[in-house]
């Protein structure tokens, strides 16, 4: 008989298994990545390298891969928008620092009624003049309601200060590139990065299915990876910046820096170090600046790996009058985790935590798929994942420590203050 008085015991499953892909080799020299998942509804990623690392002018890479939509030769938007809605699908187009990715979510049943209709706007867009005036009314709308939140300015002037105002990863389209923006522009972009160079397919599909998306696709020019030379960061000179905001209440903060990619062999330890310091709820700045202090809301740290650099952030929002505190109290915890080891029971609960949410990652198909790309566009060896795990259940006090020391220096942090 089942015992009810007693709880189950706790069982901790230290183990990372991220299923391969199948790939599919195209006649057009492409490959078609494969990941088994649901019957009833499928997923199809198209990659290409056209995020802002490649566009000539600010905003270029947006704005040509949100008027993919907005008309084709033989569709206007609005019939575009009524096919997809017709059949239950969904498109989602995602405008990055080094990719640009379009994604189709459909009813495996309808996959051959709206495949053909994004295949031909990927390959035929016609970029209408009214679409493109439109669109670049609403960005202007809403980046000058962004331009009045604290926050939102922070972000930008501190990935400026970090990278440098024409770097591509601290750059952002201003008012005044609006007007830069022609159609001529959009459909030179177009021609010379929109080749997907990397196509991810997740759901279950019957073999003639397979068959007769392999073939669809081959109507898409092979694109190889390109190995453009890399732009140098022009960090800037002044280390702090404050900006006031009249009638501001609140101040937003931010600390950054450069740090390490993925492929650094620290990268799985750096990881964890972030989880510690605030990349959760029980992290020490939450617990310092929020729980015991009460100087915000909220307070997290996190690392943003782009493909050939990546920069290490923290951020708050606090009152005015409380932003030297705010700002003491992390140096206090960032020089803390260089002069005191980790205890025993601090890093297990970190570990326990961060292992259990990279697990969640990949309870779904489509999360499987996410972490198969990340490998394939960040250049990873396909045991990443499970190298990744393994690292971080044998990092120790000491590991973090030297981590700590190597990369919380605080005279080499950028700090922003709007408010």
């Amino acid at each position: 008989m089942l015992d009810r008085k007693s709880p189950p015991p706790f069982a901790k499953e230290f183990s990372f298994d991220l299923p391969s892909s199948t790939k599919l080799h195209l006649s057009n020299g492409m490959d078609l990545n494969w990941v088994k998942g649901s019957k009833d509804i499928i997923k199809l990623d198209f990659i290409f390298q056209a995020g802002k690392w490649y566009e000539p002018k600010p905003g270029i890479a947006y704005f040509t891969a949100h008027m993919l939509e907005k008309g084709t030769v033989n569709y206007s938007a609005a019939q575009i928008s009524e096919i997809i809605d017709y059949h239950g699908a969904q498109l989602e187009i995602s405008a990055g620092a080094d990719f640009v990715s379009i994604s189709l979510y459909s009813l495996t049943k309808n996959l051959r009624s709206v495949l053909p209709l994004l295949i031909e706007l990927l390959q035929h867009p016609v970029f209408p003049a009214d679409e493109l005036e439109l669109l670049l009314s609403i960005y202007e709308q809403n980046l000058k309601v962004n331009q009045q939140k604290t926050s939102f300015v922070a972000g930008k002037l501190l990935a400026k200060n970090i990278f440098g105002a024409q770097h591509p990863y601290g750059k952002s389209a201003e008012e005044s590139d609006l007007k830069k923006i022609a159609r001529e522009d959009l459909i030179q972009f177009h021609s010379k990065c929109f080749k997907p160079f990397s196509i991810f397919l997740t759901g279950d599909l019957t073999v003639t299915d397979i068959e007769w998306l392999q073939q669809a696709v081959t109507t898409f020019s092979s694109s190889e990876r390109d190995r453009a030379v890399v732009k140098s960061p022009e960090s800037a000179a002044i280390k702090k910046e404050i900006v006031k905001k009249e009638g501001s209440v609140q101040a937003s903060l931010r600390m950054g820096k450069i740090s390490i990619t993925r492929a650094d062999q620290d990268y799985p330890s750096f990881l964890l170090l972030n989880h510690i310091l605030g990349g959760y709820f029980g992290s020490r700045l939450m617990k310092n600046i929020r729980e015991e202090k009460g100087l915000t809301y909220g307070i997290y740290s996190s690392l943003s790996p782009n493909l050939n650099y990546a920069s290490f952030s923290i951020g708050a929002d606090v009152n005015i009058d409380k932003c030297d505190e705010t700002l003491r109290e992390i140096g206090n915890e960032l020089t803390r985790l260089q002069n005191e080891l980790i205890s025993e029971e601090e890093l297990l609960v970190a570990k326990n935590h961060f292992l259990g949410s990279l697990q969640l990652e990949v309870s779904n198909p489509f999360s499987v798929t996410e972490k198969l790309k990340t490998i394939h566009l960040f250049d990873l060896p396909p045991d990443f994942y499970v190298t990744l795990f393994d690292r971080i259940r044998k990092t120790n006090a000491k590991d973090l420590q030297q981590l700590a020391r190597t990369h919380f220096v605080l005279d080499n942090f950028f700090t922003v203050q709007v408010g």
